[in-house]
């Protein structure tokens, strides 16, 4: 979320001129959801960044994406499997391998 946006300490949803980024974890019921229309819908809101992360051999992928002005639509920045390290939309590094995807119930 945007340091300057007010937001309701309460509130159950924020405005899209809020929000820098948004991340997706693909569940099986909500693969095409999370894959087509959402980014869709945060691309058209103008949300700078999004991420979708998914298993993959048991494992966490995270695809990173960042909206390009002149079409948009989101370009991918990278898929990271092991480490993820990004200065943007912050400075961010996170060792994935630390993570171990949990079955569905």
């Amino acid at each position: 979320m945007r340091a300057d946006a007010e937001i309701d300490d309460d509130a159950t949803w924020y405005p899209a001129e809020a929000v820098v980024l948004a991340v997706e974890v693909i569940s099986p019921e909500s693969e095409i959801r999370d894959r087509e229309r959402k980014p869709q819908l945060y691309a058209k809101a103008g949300i700078p960044y999004f991420w979708l992360v998914e298993g993959v051999d048991g494992k966490p992928v995270v695809h990173t994406y960042e909206r390009n002005q002149s079409t948009g639509a989101y370009d991918l920045i990278g898929s990271f499997h092991d480490r993820l390290i990004l200065t943007a939309p912050f400075d961010i590094d996170i060792d994935l391998t630390k993570f171990e995807q949990r079955p569905f119930a």
